[in-house]
C-alpha cells in the first residue's frame, strides 16, 4: 500500500452536479450521491415473497438497468423479442429495447415505450457474457426535462415523462463480446454517454435535441458510468478505463487530468466524497483512491492510497468513512478505511451468494447486497462484519442484476422478471 506523505483530507464537501430534484428523487446510476448512499430510515430488513412486498409489476422483458425514480414516477428499461433464452435466443431482429413508466405509489404501468434494434448492427449474439446481463443493462438518468437512455447500438435517445420520443441517436456501430453497459449523466445542458464500446468515445450530446456538443476518443475498454464531481470550484467528469482514471471538463470534454492505476478493462464506477474518487477493478482487483483538483499526469502526485483488494465487477459504496463491496465471485464482502485503504474487514457470505453483479447501497445504517441467483445480503454498516439477514423473494427464480433504488423508505428492484417495491 502507499500513502501520500502529508496528506491532508480536503474540508469542503463537494457538491453534486446534477439538475435540481428532491432530495427523495433517486434520479441516475446509483442515486443522487453517486456513490450508492441514501440518508433514507425505516427501510425494510427482511422481506420474502409476501412480506415486506408493496407491490410487485411485471415487466416486459429483462434487464440488468437499475430503476431511477422523479416524483411519482419510477422509470426502468428491459428488452423483450429476442435473447429471452440461451439456447433460442430466436431472430435478432425482433430485438425491442423498452422503457417503461411505473406509478410509484401503485405499481400501475403508467406507458412502456420500445425501440427496435437494428440486426445489421446490432450487439454480440445472445450467447457468453452477453447473455448474463442481456440488452438493457444501462440505467436511465431523468431530470424534470425528461428521461435519457443509453442502448448501446441502438444509440441514446431522450423521452418525455408523457413517453413521447424527443430523439434517438446513434453513438457508435462497434461491439464487444462483453455487450454494453454505461448510463447516461445529465450535467446542465448536456447528456454525457460513455461510448466507450460502440465508439471508443465519450460524448457529450444537446438535452435538447441529441446534437453532438462534444467528444473526447481515446476511452479503452471502459464498461462504467462516469460521475460529476466538484474539486476547486472546478466540474469534473471523472472515469475509470483502461490502466487510467481520467478527469475531463464536463461542459466541453476537454482532459483535465489522468492517473495511472488499473492494469485492465474496468466494469465499476469511481465513486467520490470529500475531494477524493476511489476507483476499483480490473482483472487484479485493486482499489485506488486519487485527490481530485490535479491538471496533467498526477500519478505521482494525487494518488492518496493503493491496496490489491476490489471486485471486478461492482462498485463501492461509501458510508462515515468506509468503503464497501464484495466481490464478485468470491462471495466475500469487504471493509475499508476510506482514509488509509487499510482493510477492515473481508467475510465470507453465508450462505454462499453465488454471483454479485449489482453494485450495493447503503442506507438506515445497512449495506444491501444483491445477487445474482441467491436473494438479498443484508450487512451492518460498520467496521465490524455483522450479517443481518439473508431475503429471497421464493416465487421469482429470474437473475436479479439491478443495483437497488431508495426512495421515503422504500427500496425499489428489478429482476428480470418483474420490479418490487420493498417497504414496511
Amino acid at each position: 500500500m502507499r500513502i501520500l506523505t502529508g496528506f491532508i483530507l480536503l474540508l469542503a464537501t463537494s457538491s453534486l452536479l446534477i439538475s435540481p430534484v428532491s432530495a427523495e428523487d433517486w434520479t441516475l446510476f446509483r442515486g443522487p450521491s453517486s456513490y450508492g448512499a441514501s440518508a433514507a430510515t425505516d427501510l425494510p430488513t427482511q422481506w420474502d415473497g409476501k412480506k415486506n412486498i408493496l407491490w410487485k409489476t411485471e415487466l416486459p422483458g429483462p434487464g440488468a438497468s437499475s430503476p431511477v425514480v422523479l416524483g411519482d414516477h419510477i422509470y426502468v428499461t428491459s428488452f423483450s423479442g429476442y435473447g429471452m433464452n440461451e439456447d433460442e435466443p430466436g431472430e435478432k431482429k425482433e430485438l425491442k429495447r423498452h422503457l417503461i413508466c411505473v406509478d410509484r405509489t401503485t405499481g400501475k404501468v403508467i406507458w412502456d415505450k420500445s425501440i427496435d434494434a437494428d440486426p445489421e448492427i446490432e450487439e454480440k449474439n445472445f450467447s457468453g457474457f452477453v447473455a448474463l446481463h442481456g440488452y438493457a443493462s444501462s440505467t436511465p438518468a431523468v431530470d424534470k426535462s425528461g428521461v435519457y437512455v443509453f442502448f448501446g447500438t441502438g444509440g441514446a435517445a431522450a423521452f418525455g415523462h408523457d413517453g413521447k420520443l424527443k430523439w434517438n441517436v446513434p453513438c457508435g456501430t462497434k461491439t464487444h463480446g462483453f455487450g454494453t453497459a454505461n448510463s447516461p449523466v445529465i450535467y446542465k445542458n448536456t447528456v454525457i454517454i460513455n461510448a466507450s464500446v460502440e465508439s471508443g468515445a465519450i460524448i457529450g450530446l444537446s438535452k435538447k435535441n441529441g446534437e453532438e456538443l462534444w467528444r473526447w476518443e481515446g476511452v479503452e475498454k471502459s464498461w462504467n458510468t462516469p460521475i460529476l464531481v466538484q474539486a476547486n470550484g472546478k466540474d469534473e467528469l471523472v472515469f475509470n478505463t483502461k490502466k487510467t482514471v481520467r478527469a475531463l471538463a464536463p461542459s466541453n470534454g476537454e482532459e483535465l487530468w489522468t492517473c495511472e492505476a488499473m492494469d485492465d478493462y474496468i466494469c465499476p464506477s469511481v465513486i467520490h466524497h470529500n475531494g477524493i474518487v476511489y476507483a476499483i477493478g480490473a482483472r487484479k482487483n485493486a482499489t485506488v483512491a486519487i485527490r481530485t483538483g490535479g491538471r496533467g499526469d498526477v500519478t505521482d502526485t494525487h494518488i492518496v492510497w493503493q491496496n490489491n483488494k476490489g471486485s471486478n465487477v461492482s462498485s463501492p459504496a461509501y458510508f462515515e468513512g468506509h468503503l464497501y463491496w464484495a466481490s464478485e465471485g468470491k462471495g466475500i464482502a469487504y471493509c475499508a478505511d476510506a482514509e488509509t485503504g487499510d482493510i477492515v474487514y473481508e467475510e465470507r457470505m453465508d450462505p454462499r451468494p453465488d454471483r454479485i453483479y449489482a453494485s450495493p447501497i447503503v442506507a438506515d445504517g445497512k449495506v444491501y447486497y444483491m445477487s445474482r441467483t441467491k436473494g438479498a445480503f443484508v450487512v451492518a454498516a460498520k467496521p465490524e462484519y455483522e450479517m443481518l439477514s439473508h431475503n429471497v423473494i421464493e416465487d421469482d427464480s429470474s437473475v436479479f442484476n439491478g443495483s437497488p433504488a431508495v426512495v421515503d423508505g422504500k427500496i425499489y428492484l428489478r429482476s428480470n422478471q418483474a420490479l418490487y417495491c420493498i417497504g414496511q
